[in-house]
């Protein structure tokens, strides 16, 4: 009973949100109790065993027997999912509490909400613990599916709705090809278990397979984490309530990818990983760390500000996964999982005391009203955009040194993403906390309550410390790992160099005239209208790709329909039978000479077809 102790990652969660879904609708406070509950049970459950705690290996069950191999459902306890599971769990609670506090007044179905919360927690913990990737991609779409239930939680607003239809759509394209990855993983290494994987050689001459493999595997990443060209869900996700973009859209769901990517590369080991497939993967998470960083320098929502800056730090641990720096793409996620939840959180804080405005140039002046929420989110900005001694600012510097020693354009890219990350968050910070207030919404705004700070004040002192080598050491994903000190180096000089750079700009053209802006200044420039209508690749994909091919099928439907189905098919065939009748019934004559010519006829045929009968 006790070796079986790891399973209740799951089934707590999963029979809280029964009971939450199907018995407690009515009692929207004993769910919430039930739900905290659960995420306080696993993440006491965590610690447990990151001290020290066993209890054997939890037994495997076997989900489909083959000839040569079982397809098997198991748990893997090592050091990499553990000190995962302590993120989620850890986050998980903190967002469970703030919720209480940020939904109070809210009146859509709070029993609904905290169900979904747990079924994510289930889901998540799928992920993390699956003992290879048959029990890997059933957490992938199960959290599929409760980030559609969380994202259209306010599904009488259309906008709501849309985007939840539009992320649980995006991330099938992904999980299309992460499917043919698993097949093809089947195929090559003989198994899906990532223990049976380990050790195996690699045979040189399989290594467009193994490109192949590595790549389908990765768009469930591209999907999953939000990455160029699938990274159009993420900033639309922002219409859930923000809490659920604190837990699902910051720290946990989208860094999914980056994990499965890691956790490959500790299975199969490095060498799966071909020259080739790490140059796509490395382009892709640049590719997306730039474009994101630029959209979000001209965003005025301030939950979008946060979905591009995602984006943009997720392209930065996809860029560190494909130069095989897996130490440090998963230093960056334990860093940006806690500074970003608590951005997202004192965000939700903001809208919630600004009567759900989300705006930045209707507030202002925010600082004085909200001191303490002010704080917490300045704490944020400062690890988000790596100034030293902060917790980004260490795991953001072993990305750039990473990128310095294996490619100069990857750390010119990282080394600019980090200008527009100073630039956009300090505009933020300006617009949004500074000077005056601008509406009467933010003149009004009070402090948060209990419920909402504790969180924030304890995120943010892991924003402050969980950088440093006495706690990262030991939380940090990844076996073995060991904190960096500062180091005068070009890396570091040039993180110091972004700082001055992006937050210079962003004074000069909004600090200064602070007073006397209500809109952005830049917004009339054609580059900022670009940025703006997120360099149109929405637009492309909807009026080009879903507009055209909706079209397009349509016509084809349309001529399948009408002239094969309704003229081919239904009134040629009838048109073939009358024809044929008429032809018969002129054989119906009442002549005798007709009758006996046609008998002859048949006659001869018949003969023909016995001779031929014989003779062969």
């Amino acid at each position: 009973m006790l070796q079986n102790l790891p399973w209740l990652f799951l089934v707590l969660p999963l029979v809280v949100a029964a009971v939450d879904w199907l018995f407690l609708q009515r009692c929207p406070r004993t769910a919430a109790c039930c739900s905290i509950t659960s995420a306080a049970v696993c993440f006491i459950l965590c610690l447990a065993y990151l001290c020290g705690m066993q209890t054997g290996s939890p037994s495997v069950y076997e989900w489909f027997p083959l000839p040569s191999h079982s397809l098997t459902l198991g748990l893997l306890m090592d050091a990499l999912s553990m000190k995962m599971m302590l993120v989620v769990t850890g986050i998980g609670l903190l967002v469970h509490i703030f919720s209480t506090g940020y939904m109070r007044g809210d009146t859509s179905n709070h029993s609904r909400y905290f169900a979904g919360l747990s079924i994510f927690m289930f889901s998540m913990s799928c992920i993390v613990l699956a003992d290879g990737l048959l029990f890997t991609f059933v957490g992938w779409e199960l959290v599929g599916f409760s980030s559609y239930i969380l994202i259209g939680h306010w599904y009488d607003r259309t906008s709501a709705a849309d985007a939840a239809k539009k992320a649980f759509i995006t991330n099938r394209v992904g999980d299309f090809g992460f499917l043919i990855g698993i097949l093809l993983t089947l195929g090559v290494f003989g198994t899906l278990s990532f223990s049976d994987m380990a050790g195996q050689q690699i045979d040189p001459a399989q290594s467009g397979v193994l490109t192949a493999v590595v790549l389908c595997l990765f768009c469930g990443a591209v999907g999953k984490s939000a990455q160029f060209p699938l990274h159009v869900w993420l900033p639309d996700a922002m219409e859930g309530p923000t809490p659920v973009s604190a837990l699902i859209h910051a720290a946990t769901m989208v860094a999914a990818g980056v994990y499965m990517l890691v956790r490959l590369q500790v299975s199969m080991g490095t060498d799966a990983f071909t020259p080739s497939a790490c140059v796509v993967i490395c382009t892709v998470g640049a590719i997306t760390a730039l474009l994101a960083a630029l959209m979000a320098t001209q965003q005025d929502d301030i939950k979008r500000v946060l979905a591009y800056s995602t984006l943009s730090q997720l392209g930065y641990m996809v860029m560190a996964a494909g130069m095989l720096s897996g130490e440090a793409a998963m230093f960056h996620l334990y860093t940006h999982a806690w500074f970003k939840a608590l951005l997202f959180l004192a965000a939700g804080a903001v809208i919630v005391r600004c009567h759900h405005e989300q705006d930045i140039w209707r507030m202002g002046g925010l600082r004085r009203r909200m001191p303490l929420t002010t704080l917490c989110f300045l704490l944020g900005t400062c690890a988000l955009v790596a100034v030293p001694g902060f917790s980004g600012f260490f795991s953001k510097e072993a990305i750039l040194t990473a990128a310095w020693e294996s490619s100069i354009p990857l750390f010119v890219i990282g080394a600019l993403v980090a200008v527009l990350t100073t630039f956009y968050m300090v505009r933020l910070c300006l617009v949004a906390f500074c000077f005056t207030a601008r509406t009467e919404s933010a003149e009004r705004a009070q402090e948060a309550d209990s419920a909402m700070l504790i969180p924030l004040l304890i995120l943010g002192v892991m924003a402050l410390i969980s950088g440093y080598g006495f706690m990262a050491d030991t939380l940090v994903p990844f076996a073995g790992f060991r904190a960096h000190d500062f180091e005068f180096g070009v890396p570091f000089l040039t993180g110091l160099l972004a700082l001055i750079v992006g937050g210079g700009l962003a004074w000069f053209v909004y600090g200064r005239r602070q007073k006397k802006l209500d809109t952005d200044p830049l917004a009339s420039c054609i580059f900022s209208r670009a940025l703006r209508r997120r360099l149109y690749i929405d637009s492309f994909y909807d009026k080009v790709l879903i507009g055209g091919i909706q079209q397009w099928g349509a016509a084809i439907a349309h001529c399948v329909d009408d002239g094969v189905i309704r003229r081919l098919a239904g009134h040629g065939t009838a048109l073939f039978v009358a024809w044929c009748g008429k032809l018969l019934s002129k054989i119906q004559c009442g002549s005798l000479r007709v009758y006996v010519l046609v008998s002859a006829l048949g006659l001869i045929v018949a003969m023909i077809l016995f001779a031929f009968t014989i003779i062969h």
